[in-house]
């Protein structure tokens, strides 16, 4: 009887440290939780690229960007992908080139709270368009249905420059009207220039795009 209570304590004292003893997770377990980590950083990675421009490939020209492999064969996934998902066609090698700017020339986000202009020169192309697109990607409304210019439109001074306004108000001359609010993006396309490629082009022969004021 007096072995009783020695062996009850004992007992007890088993039960309390296996008690505090954490818990260990089966091996199988933690493998799929890092698989499944895996393939969640891997998928949200590769949806946010997707979303934006090429990441590789990439040659500046003042505040405009040109991706000249995008429509060639030496084009990357990445390209190839971005372009898929966009349901866009390229220009390819010979046909032109597309450039895209989000800054201005100071290196600013271009934002539809300013007026900006953009001009006075093109590099030499056969024909070239210039169209605006909202921060979705999308074609903005305007009260005047326009969301670009083309070389045969665009009006000219008697010494053949140009110049494009870009606002929310009205403006003289070629104006392009921007959205309510937020970022937006400009696209320039060149078609039949001479090379092909940015790297025949003269910097200099680009257009700059100058913000002229903001909004309070």
């Amino acid at each position: 009887m007096r072995k009783t209570p020695a062996l009850h304590s004992t007992r007890i004292v088993r039960k309390r440290s296996s008690a505090g003893r954490p818990r260990s997770f089966p091996t199988a377990i933690l493998v799929v939780y890092a698989l499944l980590l895996a393939l969640g950083l891997g998928l949200g990675s590769a949806y946010l690229v997707l979303k934006g421009d090429p990441p590789f490939g990439t040659q500046r020209i003042g505040p405009w960007r040109a991706w000249p492999k995008l429509g060639s064969t030496a084009a990357d996934p990445y390209m190839r992908a971005i372009v898929a998902r966009r349901g866009e066609i390229p220009l390819g090698i010979g046909e032109g080139l597309a450039l895209s700017a989000r800054m201005d020339s100071e290196g600013r986000k271009l934002d539809a709270a300013c007026t900006y202009r953009i001009g006075s020169v093109m590099p030499v192309a056969r024909f070239w368009t210039l169209t605006l697109y909202d921060k979705g990607g999308r074609l903005p409304v305007s009260d005047l249905g326009r969301n670009g210019f083309t070389s045969t439109e665009i009006i000219r001074s008697p010494d053949n420059a140009f110049s494009i306004n870009l606002s929310r108000d009205l403006q003289p001359g070629n104006w392009l009207q921007l959205p309510p609010a937020g970022y937006f993006s400009v696209v320039l396309r060149l078609y039949d220039v001479p090379g092909g490629s940015s790297s025949s082009v003269d910097v200099r022969a680009f257009p700059t795009i100058d913000r002229l004021g903001c909004a309070s």
